[in-house]
């Protein structure tokens, strides 16, 4: 491994903002100060007027292998995430076959060695029918448990209220939950339908995955969760009720955690009429006001990590009706530059903005000696310039589908490079050709 120098830099970690020199060797932060010296061969990268941050753990990813290679796969989304300041992902479990046992997530593991550029980890999934390999699962061995509490594909929906029991009870891991009750959509669809026939508008869309729906889901996972002391982190909040049921306190007492998405911090149902079915997923973005308080409770502690939930589609797939068009955006690319636009608007600090991506992700999951900027951590490094705008086009989209929700935004900061181990797997738009990422450790 190359030794790096990152000179001239504002870094941005642990609340503070501090002009240092950052030196990386053999994968990890050797030192951290002011003046450093270059070790003889080393790479020096000049951060004049830029931030440099931990590299953002995205907690919630679909990277669709194995299984659906029209869509993604892990070599070519992991790119992309590079590119949007994204070091580390966690994979979700509906791929092809789902991720229902160990050996299947064992499978995930050896197909992610030597072809994800970023690191990773990948959660094991719940059904109806596979509390035995939940019950064998060992701590380490994934990031979470992800539960659909709401309408999936496949399998994947739990709706046994015995199941879910079970799994909140027996889990030794945190349980990561996509809250939406299928009884409500299923209503709210039949409605939909006698109103529209099987013409509905896009904008029906949060009408139908209703807040309501949201809202009794997500109760009933917090229910369980107490009931049981699980470690319960929900997925992708969208409204402004649910965000009563969090608490503001410290990270490191809760057990019921929340999560954001970028897509849901930036788009409101405003946004239906110009972005169709390109906007399409679930949960459904809401109000503008939805929007607005979830902005507010990241900054109050209510909300405690922000993730992307990258699923994407492809555009043919995308180019049909209602019922027919399949949620998902592809987000990866511009994760950190839209949040940034946050940063620019007032709405939230730098400080919160790499608390939300990067340590409290660490915290939230337990893993192992990354997160932060720190000597001894491993060397995953951001070098952000928020002084270099550029336009989301198609033509530079880097995920395998090929186009962006955020397709004409103007955003007004910019990845220069992300490092992954002590090593540039991105630097402007440009990726050497070593697969730098590592599979996440965590704490047993």
């Amino acid at each position: 491994m190359q030794d790096i120098l990152i000179v001239n830099g504002t870094l941005v970690n642990e609340g503070r903002q501090f002009e240092a020199d950052l030196l990386l060797r053999n994968g990890r932060i050797e030192q951290i100060g002011s003046g450093l010296t270059a070790p003889a061969n080393a790479e020096v990268i000049d951060a004049a007027d830029c931030l440099v941050l931990p590299g953002m753990i995205d907690d919630q990813v679909h990277f669709r292998e194995p299984g659906f290679p029209q869509k993604a796969d892990m070599a070519s989304e992991s790119r992309a995430a590079l590119a949007g300041g994204i070091s580390s992902i966690m994979d979700m479990p509906n791929t092809h076959p789902q991720t229902l046992s160990l050996d299947a997530l064992q499978a995930k593991y050896d197909l992610a060695e030597g072809r994800c550029r970023t690191n990773y980890a990948f959660y094991l999934g719940a059904s109806n029918n596979n509390l035995s390999q939940i019950q064998a699962l060992q701590p380490g061995v994934t990031c979470g448990i992800k539960v659909f509490m709401g309408a999936s594909t496949g399998n994947m929906l739990v709706d046994n209220p015995d199941v879910l029991q079970q799994i909140f009870a027996n889990a030794g891991v945190l349980i990561a939950t996509h809250c939406e009750d299928t009884p409500s959509i299923e209503r709210n669809e039949q409605h939909a339908r006698e109103q529209f026939g099987e013409e509905i508008p896009m904008s029906q869309h949060p009408l139908i995955r209703s807040r309501e729906a949201c809202m009794k889901s997500s109760a009933l996972a917090i229910e369980l969760a107490q009931q049981h002391d699980a470690r319960l982190h929900v997925l992708h909040i969208t409204t402004a009720e649910e965000l009563n049921r969090f608490s503001d306190g410290p990270l490191s007492e809760k057990r019921i955690t929340a999560e954001a998405c970028v897509h849901h911090l930036y788009f409101s149902d405003a946004d239906y009429e110009r972005r169709g079915s390109l906007i399409k997923c679930n949960p459904a973005i809401k109000t503008a006001a939805d929007r607005e308080a979830i902005l507010r409770a990241v900054m109050d502690n209510r909300i405690d990590v922000i993730g992307t939930d990258h699923a994407p589609h492809t555009l043919q797939e995308k180019d049909n009706h209602y019922f027919n068009a399949p949620a998902g955006l592809p987000l990866v690319q511009d994760a950190l530059p839209s949040l940034f636009e946050h940063v620019h608007n007032g709405k939230m600090s730098v400080e919160t903005l790499v608390q939300k991506t990067s340590h409290s992700v660490a915290e939230c999951f337990a893993v192992q000696e990354r997160g932060y900027l720190r000597e001894g951590y491993w060397g995953d490094v951001v070098i952000m310039d928020t002084n270099n705008p550029y336009e989301v086009k198609r033509e530079q989209v880097l995920a395998k589908v090929g186009w962006s929700p955020f397709e004409g935004e103007t955003f007004r900061s910019r990845v220069i490079t992300t490092l992954v181990n002590g090593q540039i797997a991105y630097h402007k738009g440009h990726f050497p050709d070593q697969v730098c990422g590592q599979r996440l450790a965590f704490q047993a």
